[in-house]
């Protein structure tokens, strides 16, 4: 066979790629569940955080979500939360989801059982900038100023839980300071919560 003709070099290209392709396929296929498990295990972690439980090994994580996380329970439009009890006091979290300066951010907030004050709050972010936005998450001190906010104001029908710069904080019962250089990350963790908020009153307000 001559190796030199263009036919030969395409064949040979065309085959490694299929064979490499095939491989790459094998190995996803095969280590998929347990990506699937770790990402199940990331969640609960995630939940476990918004209620002040951190710092867990993985299987101390499985078991504690175990003991505290009581029931997933769908309520209307098929919205999910997490019903939990912790130290022997009803929790509730509420997951909620937004838009970020460079992409999605997510997180849980746990709500006491007045259904209006913040227990505890977790976020996460998909590539926001590490120091600035990505403080979100990395700082369990910004995270933490949220404990104790009320979701709404005095009037008990607007929802009040917002991020503003330290300057703007008008209503410090319901208002938490923004990442110092991130207002457009601040500003998507804001409406995060406003529109994630919005979407449970119906079951906040029962």
């Amino acid at each position: 066979m001559n190796t030199n003709k263009n036919s030969y070099i395409i064949i040979y290209s065309a085959v490694l790629v299929i064979i490499v392709a095939f491989l790459l396929a094998f190995i996803f296929q095969a280590l998929k569940p347990m990506q699937d498990v770790n990402v199940a295990l990331d969640k609960k972690k995630q939940i476990l955080a918004s209620l002040n439980i951190r710092d867990l090994a993985n299987s101390e994580a499985e078991a504690k979500y175990g003991e505290v996380v009581k029931q997933e329970v769908t309520v209307a439009d098929g919205l999910m939360l997490y019903d939990c009890q912790v130290d022997g006091k009803q929790k509730y979290v509420i997951p909620v989801r937004g838009m970020g300066l460079w992409g999605p951010i997510w997180g849980y907030v746990a709500l006491d059982e007045d259904k209006n004050t913040v227990f505890g709050a977790y976020f996460n972010h998909d590539s926001e900038t590490a120091g600035l936005g990505a403080e979100i998450k990395d700082s369990r001190a910004w995270q933490d100023q949220f404990r104790g906010k009320k979701v709404f104001a005095a009037d008990g029908e607007t929802i009040a839980i917002a991020v503003k710069k330290k300057a703007d904080v008008k209503n410090p019962e319901s208002e938490c300071d923004a990442v110092t250089g991130a207002t457009l990350t601040s500003d998507g963790v804001s409406l995060m919560l406003q529109e994630s908020f919005a979407k449970y009153k119906s079951f906040l307000k029962k």
